[in-house]
């Protein structure tokens, strides 16, 4: 094969390539880890905008992720510290005001009652 041709076929393959095609689209990969942060989001959330993604709770440990960036019990996300973390919420302190962060909305939360079975004999 001449040179040539090899290196328009390099060409061809570089001009359809996908991963450059969502690079240039600007599309987000729905794999990617929640806490990494895109350089075109603005560096501190507003908090009226704060959104909980999710909850971490263990022995010794409260971590919430909140628009995408992991913050521990006692950390700061911008102006507003972390003071308490719960399983469906997290309370942050902006100055001197609270401000609470859901999980989910109070009308996706449902308490499931089991009813006790009957045996038949």
């Amino acid at each position: 094969m001449s040179r040539w041709l090899i290196g328009t076929l390099c060409a061809m393959f570089a001009l359809f390539d996908p991963a450059a095609a969502v690079a240039q689209a600007g599309l987000v990969d729905p794999t990617r880890p929640p806490n990494v942060v895109d350089a075109g989001l603005p560096s501190e959330a507003t908090p009226a905008g704060m959104q909980l993604q999710s909850v971490l709770i263990a022995p010794g440990r409260r971590i919430a992720v909140i628009d995408g960036r992991t913050v521990a019990l006692g950390g700061r996300l911008g102006e507003a510290k972390i003071v308490r973390i719960d399983e469906a919420s997290v309370t942050l302190l902006i100055g001197q005001e609270k401000q609470v962060l859901q999980l989910l909305p109070e009308s996706a939360k449902k308490t499931v009652r089991r009813q006790a079975r009957r045996t038949e004999r």
